[in-house]
């Protein structure tokens, strides 16, 4: 996905009756009143141009008719859990797989696709496995990947750093040089869309695995509370603490989000160093700005951390998006039949065209084609090679976790929250 939205809250009540309307007739309403379509509820973000292009692409040869519903990203999770319990549900949705769509599975809400696959078996197989596996819950099957991989990269604007001196970043004792070098200069050294919150927690999810591994947050979500008040978490919070008080992210950093262009116009503009972000990054910077993308927009991989026990080959993000299909749906088999769509040709090329890398296994064949070949082979290679893949730890948990994960982390930039307080507050959020 590109942004988590480019969309402002500010729209947020048009939006809810835009969705409204929308929905009215639609999901699992439109199918029991015999509708000859199915709706399919997508994140609105530069993504949606692909998602499109493949709906009109069903729609040529379909008697049954996908209808492709949009919901500003910032604003997605809050509509999707409003109507995905009535009459007005979607027939299929977008979600991220894991703790996404576990509430959903329990309430019995989502159709297991495994009969699918078992008539179709390139649904599964078409897929790299560790991703595909993503979407499992209790032994079943019940999301499709619909869009790519999605590594939280560090970018950079070349030109800021060549001005200051600086070099990409590979220790954390790089970091903290830049960081110092870009102030001097007169630069933020770090972009953060601190508004949208999500974007802070990125700068968790890395230090607590290159300081602790991969591990402490496994046992976390496992339900070992205790982990979050171990020696390496005090230590990942002490390093934040230190790059927070050297001026890393300015000091108006709530005030800028992400999901309205903020934070990607600092970087472009030149007016900041850094950004970490997920790979979409790129189609956003290739959306609002093509000269910068092109010459000036540069990307590596999170720093190390001497002594930590993290691998620093690990990476943070998403591992996928994923199609799922509701219950209540009456149009199954035509879906069966778009779905197959998300391993096709077609899809991978129109992905790979924005910056995306599908987990296709005919992937490979597209990528030395594709417009951005260089951007696209490193993220083949840091995906294939990785470790260790940690799904961001708001897609993780089970979504009633979320605002009390965005908080905690917002409060302790903030200092609203010191460590006992934030360890606190992630020790009383609920697996289940």
């Amino acid at each position: 996905m590109k942004t988590r939205a480019r969309f402002r809250r500010a729209v947020a009540g048009g939006a809810a009756l835009a969705l409204s309307l929308a929905l009215a007739a639609c999901g699992g309403g439109s199918s029991a009143g015999g509708s000859n379509e199915f709706h399919v509820l997508v994140y609105g973000d530069a993504g949606n141009r692909v998602e499109k292009q493949l709906v009109a692409t069903f729609n040529k040869t379909s008697e049954v008719k996908a209808v492709l519903d949009t919901v500003p990203g910032a604003d997605y999770q809050q509509k999707l859990q409003t109507v995905i319990n009535t009459p007005q549900a979607p027939d299929v949705f977008f979600n991220w797989g894991g703790g996404s769509i576990q509430p959903f599975v329990e309430a019995d809400l989502l159709l297991p696709l495994d009969d699918m696959i078992k008539k179709d078996p390139g649904l599964k197989a078409n897929f790299l496995p560790s991703v595909f596996e993503t979407a499992r819950v209790g032994g079943k099957s019940y999301g499709v990947p619909m869009r790519g991989t999605q590594p939280v990269l560090l970018f950079h604007n070349k030109k800021v750093l060549a001005d200051a001196g600086v070099e990409p970043p590979r220790t954390w004792d790089d970091l903290l040089a830049a960081v110092k070098e870009l102030k001097g200069a007169g630069v933020t050294p770090i972009a953060l869309g601190g508004g949208d919150k999500w974007t802070t927690m990125m700068w968790f999810e890395y230090l607590y695995d290159r300081v602790a591994g991969p591990e402490l947050f496994k046992k976390a979500l496992a339900g070992e509370k205790e982990v979050w008040e171990s020696a390496d978490s005090r230590k990942a919070l002490d390093m934040l603490r230190q790059l927070v008080d050297a001026g890393a992210f300015g000091t108006n950093y709530d005030s800028v989000k992400f999901t309205d262009g903020g934070s990607p116009a600092l970087l472009a503009s030149g007016k900041a160093g850094f950004e970490l972000m997920g790979s979409w990054a790129y189609s956003t910077q290739q959306e609002a700005d093509p000269d910068f993308a092109r010459n000036d927009l540069g990307y590596g991989t999170f720093p190390s951390v001497a002594g930590g026990k993290g691998d620093a080959a690990g990476l943070v993000g998403n591992t996928n998006n994923f199609y799922s299909v509701t219950r209540s749906t009456k149009h199954a088999e035509a879906i069966a039949e778009f779905l197959k769509l998300m391993y096709s040709d077609e899809f991978v090329e129109a992905q790979l065209a924005m910056g995306n890398l599908p987990t296709t296994t005919n992937t490979t064949k597209f990528l030395d084609s594709a417009d951005n070949p260089e951007y696209l082979t490193y993220q083949y290679d840091l995906v294939d090679k990785a470790p260790a893949f940690q799904l961001s730890w708001d897609q993780a948990y089970p979504p009633k976790n979320m605002t009390p994960i965005y908080v905690a982390v917002q409060q302790f930039f903030n200092k609203q929250l010191d460590a006992d307080g934030f360890i606190k507050a992630m020790q009383a959020l609920t697996t289940v």
